[in-house]
């Protein structure tokens, strides 16, 4: 889209996190910009986990962290929209600077570790705002509460979301709050998913409707750790995986600027990597287990290789940094001709 192509130039102009900002701000405020800047919303019913999704094109968390455009993105014609990571408390993140382009290579590194203005800020803006899209939250640990402690936070967040929220992803694989990726171990993981299912049996009680609970894990894995998670999540009940968070490899970007940087890479150079640990997980899981597909997405034809490596639905970020609002109804396109795994 030629209109987009022009406003990224200004939008790069910026320093990343501040482009970020401004964007963020103008969805806020001009939410039907959403719809003008995507053009037509592609139908393409879906029904998974109990949900309907009018298509199977979602956004991924991290971009609308306190969910202040969720208007503007179901606007878009996401199919769904997922906000977060959130925590108990609000917390200022990582110091700056903690975003960095690698344009060359259509890429993205940031550390951000989960800033964000809290739970309840988040259930409060929630709670009043109209949508058609299907609306996950995504939860964390804040950043100074002890490992130990950190099963406390996520039940927190869990409780709090649970009346607003359409499903919940459990955010165990970010790399840029110390420590968390240890919750991706065997004991730490069990005793997790343990306590979510025993909360979430309490909250159906209470609110009458049993929400999805999915958890959303890295692509830093070994086999033997993946077959675990796998095996785990189907044990414990829980209703999807998403497949993956960001990578701290950098093999695909060495040498380039900012390639350094601590943190998480996003974009063009983790498709192949988060293929490959969706593919394994499609084939221990089996054909009717819920899996996202996410990471590395610029493109329709993404999306659908997204599909055929096993994606019941695909959530975008990097790729509407870089290609804007017209990726999504491209995407939607590609997932409703796309064949299943």
């Amino acid at each position: 889209m030629k209109g987009y192509r022009l406003a990224r130039r200004a939008l790069f102009a910026l320093d990343a996190e501040r482009s970020h900002e401004f964007t963020m701000a103008m969805l806020s405020r001009h939410p039907a910009s959403g719809g003008l800047l995507s053009g037509r919303i592609v139908d393409d019913p879906t029904r998974l986990m109990g949900l309907d999704f009018r298509n199977r094109i979602g956004l991924a968390a991290g971009l609308d962290k306190n969910g202040e455009a969720i208007e503007a993105f179901d606007r878009m014609g996401f199919g769904f929209i997922e906000v977060g990571t959130v925590t108990p408390r609000p917390q200022p993140g990582n110091p700056r600077p903690r975003m960095f382009r690698l344009p060359s290579e259509r890429a993205l590194i940031n550390r951000l570790g989960f800033n964000n203005q809290g739970v309840d800020a988040l259930v409060k803006r929630t709670a009043r705002i109209r949508r058609r899209a299907v609306l996950g939250i995504n939860i964390g640990k804040n950043a100074d509460t002890p490992m130990e402690q950190a099963e406390l936070d996520y039940l927190a967040c869990l409780h709090k979301v649970y009346a607003v929220a359409d499903y919940i992803t459990v955010n165990i694989s970010s790399p840029n709050t110390k420590g968390l990726r240890e919750l991706q171990q065997a004991s730490r993981f069990d005793s997790l998913l343990s306590a979510l299912g025993d909360a979430r049996e309490q909250l159906t009680a209470r609110y009458g409707v049993r929400r999805p609970i999915l958890v959303k894990i890295a692509p830093d894995i070994d086999e033997e750790a993946l077959i675990g998670i796998a095996d785990a999540a189907r044990r414990h009940g829980i209703d999807g995986l998403i497949a993956t968070n960001t990578t701290i490899a950098r093999e695909a970007v060495a040498g380039l600027p900012h390639a350094h940087e601590t943190g998480g890479l996003s974009g063009a150079p983790l498709l192949k990597a988060s293929n490959a640990i969706l593919a394994q997980l499609r084939e221990r899981v089996g054909p009717d287990f819920p899996l996202i597909g996410v990471g590395g997405v610029m493109s329709g034809a993404d999306a659908a290789a997204k599909r055929a490596a096993g994606a019941d639905l695909v959530q975008i970020y990097t790729g509407l940094i870089y290609r804007g609002p017209a990726l999504v109804p491209e995407c939607a396109r590609a997932l409703r001709a796309a064949p299943s795994a």
